[in-house]
C-alpha cells in the first residue's frame, strides 16, 4: 500500500513525566500500557492520530449523522481518477495499548448507498504491523449495522499502536460516503469455533535447498459470528505459533519465515492459542545448493530470458498461470544472489515476452539448465514448445511452433543438466514470444530452471561430431558401486567390449585425458561378463554415460543368464529399454533404476549388456562410466 501525505488531526496528547530512579535495575518492573478500549465514540480517544493515504481530505468528523452520541467518522470516497483515486488511512496511538483483555474491534457502519468496503481492520502501524488483522469486503448499506473484527489471539496484543485502518476505492468508478461510529475494542463472548489456517488450509509439499527462505502464506482465521455466519479474516503470522517437526532441517520464526538448514524432511504446522491450524507444508531439503554451470557464451552473442550472468530482455511472466486447467505453481528462490525459477505441481506452464517479442533470426540455439529435485523416472518427459507470432505479428493462434522433448534419460536426479536446443528446424523466429513447458502425463512434478537464453554459435553449433569434454565424473561411493568401465572406480573383469555377433566398430580412445569407448556404424553391440557373471542383487541402478551426434533412438538391454550361468539355459531373463530422440551433442547420463527393467526378474548372474542404435548401422556413440550402484 502506498503512503501519501500524513495528516494529524484532532489528536489529544497525554504528557508523561518520568522521574529518575536510583533503584537497581533488578527492582524495575516491565512497563505496562493503558488498556483503553475506546477508539472513537464522540471524538478521538487520548493520544490517537490519523495518517491519511490516497485522498487526504476523505476523512472528517460528522456531527449530523451518527449512530450514538454527538458525532461519527465520515469517509468521502472520491470518484475514479480524483484526488488519489481512493480513500485510506490508519489511526495510531502515540503510546501503545494493552488490548489483551478484549476479543474484538467493533463499530457501527452505514453508507449513502449499498457498497462493499475493500478492507478495514487493526494492527496497521509504522512498527511493522506485526499483528495486522483485516476484514476484506465489508457489505454496508443505508442502515446502521454492527461490524465485528475478532482478535485471533488477545494474549499477544499487549503493546499495539494500530487501532484502526481502512482502504476503499470507488464503487464502479463512482464515489460515495460511508460512516462508522462507536469504534472500540470489546470483550465479546459470542465468537465461536475459531478455525485458523495456513497455506489456505492445504497440505502442501515442496522441495528446497539450504539457505532458501520460504514464507508461510495464506494465513487466516474463520469464526462463527453472532449472526450464525462463518466469517474469515486475514491475520498476520505473529498471531501463530509455528512448529517444525525437525528443526535441524528447517526453523520458522514469528514472522512465518522458514529457513532451510540441512538436508532432510520436516513438516511445518502452526497453532493459535492451542488450536491447530488447518494446512501444512512438508519440506524436503536436498541439502547445500548446487549452482547451475556459469554460462561462458560471449554476451554479444546472447539474448537472455532468465540469467544472472546476462542482462535479461523484458519478460511478461515466468508463470502466467493459465486457468482453468493449469496446476503449476511457482516457488522461485534466491541463494547467494543466484535467482532460480522453481515450478511445483507441474502439468504445464508458460514463459512469455511480448514487449517486445524477440527477434531470434540470428540465434542458433536455445539454452536452459534444468534441475529435478526428486527422483527422475526414465519415462519422464518435459516437452517444450517454442512459439513465434508469425507473419501477422500477433499472439492470436495459430502461431508457428517448434517442439522439443527432454526425456527422463537426459534429466538427472538432484543434478543440473544443460540443454542446448538446435533451432535450425525453427522456421519462424523473427517474433519469438513464448516458451511453453508441458508434462506429458509422467511423474515429473517439480523442477528448477536457470540460464534460459538464446545464443549464436559462430562455430556452426549442431555440426559437432565428437565430444571434446569427458563424461561427468561419477560421485557415488566406491563401496556402493560395481564398475565395468570407469576411471573413477576399480573395474571388474569384462570378457569383451564387442562380441563376435556384434554389428559395430569398436575404438578405444581418450577424451580430454579420460578413457572412453567409441562404437561407430552401430547397429547393435554386445558387451559380456559371461565368464564371471555379476551379482548385482544388492544394487539398485544401472548407469552409463553416452554421447552421440546422430542417434535418433538408443536402446539398452540387460541379460541375466540365471543360476546355470549359461546362455539360453532356460532360466535367462532380460529386458530392453528404448530411448527415443536422445539429446545430441552432449553427454547423457542414463541412471536407470532396476525397477525399469521390468522383465529382468533376476540380476544375480548378469552376463550381457547390449547397446542398440538407430538409424541402423549409421550411428556413432561414445560411452563411459558403465557401472551398477546402490
Amino acid at each position: 500500500m502506498k503512503h501519501f501525505l500524513i495528516v494529524v488531526v484532532l489528536a489529544t496528547f497525554s504528557l508523561f513525566f518520568f522521574t529518575r530512579c536510583e533503584r537497581d535495575l533488578e527492582e524495575l518492573e516491565l512497563a505496562s500500557y493503558p488498556t483503553t478500549s475506546e477508539v472513537f465514540l464522540d471524538g478521538f480517544s487520548a493520544g490517537l492520530q490519523y495518517e491519511a493515504w490516497g485522498d487526504v481530505s476523505a476523512f472528517d468528523v460528522d456531527y449530523e449523522i451518527k449512530y450514538l452520541g454527538t458525532a461519527s467518522m465520515k469517509f468521502a470516497v472520491p470518484d475514479q481518477g480524483q484526488t488519489g483515486g481512493y480513500a485510506g488511512g490508519r489511526y495510531v496511538t502515540t503510546m501503545p495499548r494493552d488490548l489483551s483483555g478484549y476479543t474484538a474491534l467493533t463499530f457501527w457502519a452505514k453508507a449513502s448507498q449499498p457498497a462493499r468496503i475493500d478492507e478495514m481492520g487493526f494492527g496497521h502501524n509504522a512498527e511493522g504491523s506485526r499483528f495486522l488483522t483485516t476484514f476484506y469486503g465489508i457489505d454496508v448499506n443505508t442502515n446502521w449495522k454492527k461490524v465485528i473484527i475478532p482478535i485471533a489471539n488477545p494474549s499477544v496484543l499487549t503493546a499495539e499502536p494500530g487501532m484502526l485502518y481502512y482502504a476503499e476505492s470507488p464503487e464502479n468508478g463512482s464515489g460515495y460516503t460511508f460512516w462508522i461510529d462507536e469504534v472500540q475494542f470489546e470483550n465479546l463472548g459470542t465468537l465461536a469455533h475459531p478455525k485458523p489456517k495456513i497455506f489456505g488450509g492445504r497440505d502442501e509439499a515442496q522441495f528446497a535447498v539450504v539457505g532458501v527462505e520460504i514464507t508461510v502464506d495464506e494465513l487466516s482465521i474463520t469464526y462463527n459470528m453472532p449472526d450464525g455466519v462463518d466469517q474469515t479474516f486475514l491475520i498476520a503470522p505473529s498471531f501463530f505459533e509455528f512448529h517444525s517437526s525437525d528443526e535441524s532441517v528447517a526453523v520458522v520464526n514469528h514472522q512465518g519465515q522458514i529457513t532451510l538448514q540441512a538436508a532432510g524432511e520436516t513438516r511445518i504446522t502452526a497453532s493459535i492459542d492451542g488450536i491447530l491450524a488447518e494446512g501444512s507444508l512438508t519440506l524436503t531439503s536436498t541439502g547445500e545448493f548446487e549452482h547451475a554451470p556459469t554460462p561462458d557464451v560471449d554476451s554479444v552473442n546472447v539474448i537472455s530470458i532468465f540469467s544472472d550472468a546476462y542482462t535479461n530482455v523484458p519478460v511478461d511472466f515466468y508463470n502466467g498461470y493459465w486457468e482453468p486447467y493449469q496446476t503449476t505453481l511457482s516457488a522461485d528462490f534466491e541463494v547467494n544472489g543466484d535467482h532460480i525459477l522453481s515450478y511445483i505441481d507441474f502439468n504445464f506452464v508458460g514463459i512469455q515476452f511480448t514487449s517486445p517479442a524477440i527477434n531470434a533470426s540470428e540465434m542458433t540455439h536455445l539454452h536452459m539448465d534444468v534441475f529435478v529435485p526428486d527422483a527422475v523416472n526414465p519415462a519422464d518427459k518435459l516437452a517444450l514448445q517454442l512459439v513465434d507470432m508469425g507473419a501477422d505479428g500477433t499472439t492470436t493462434e495459430p502461431n508457428p511452433t517448434f517442439t522439443y522433448t527432454i526425456d527422463g534419460t537426459t534429466l538427472q536426479t538432484q543434478a543440473w543438466v544443460s540443454i542446448d536446443i538446435d533451432l535450425s528446424g525453427m522456421n519462424s523466429k523473427e517474433r519469438f514470444f513464448q516458451i511453453i513447458m508441458e508434462n506429458l502425463q509422467t511423474s515429473l512434478s517439480a523442477f528448477y530452471l536457470d540460464n534460459i537464453y538464446l545464443y549464436h554459435d559462430a562455430t556452426g553449433g549442431g555440426s559437432v561430431t565428437e565430444p571434446t569434454e569427458s563424461a561427468p565424473t561419477p560421485s557415488h561411493d566406491e563401496a556402493d558401486v560395481i564398475s565395468l568401465f570407469s576411471d573413477a572406480y576399480s573395474d571388474v573383469s569384462v570378457d569383451t567390449w564387442r562380441t563376435d555377433w556384434s554389428s559395430a566398430v569398436l575404438e578405444e580412445l581418450f577424451i580430454a585425458g579420460n578413457a572412453a569407448k567409441k562404437y561407430s556404424q552401430l547397429d547393435f553391440v554386445g558387451i559380456e561378463t559371461a565368464i564371471n557373471t555379476i551379482n548385482a542383487a544388492a544394487m539398485t541402478h544401472f548407469h552409463i554415460d553416452v554421447w552421440t551426434a546422430d542417434c535418433t533412438q538408443f536402446s539398452i538391454k540387460l541379460v541375466d543368464f540365471g543360476a546355470d550361468g549359461a546362455y539360453d539355459g532356460g532360466d535367462d531373463t532380460e529386458h530392453q529399454i528404448d530411448y527415443a530422440s536422445p539429446v545430441q551433442g552432449q553427454w547423457i547420463s542414463y541412471d536407470i533404476p532396476f525397477s525399469a527393467f521390468v522383465n529382468l526378474t533376476a540380476r544375480e548372474h548378469l552376463a550381457q549388456y547390449i547397446l542398440v542404435g538407430q538409424p541402423t548401422g549409421a550411428t556413432t556413440v561414445y560411452i563411459d562410466n558403465i557401472y551398477f550402484h546402490k
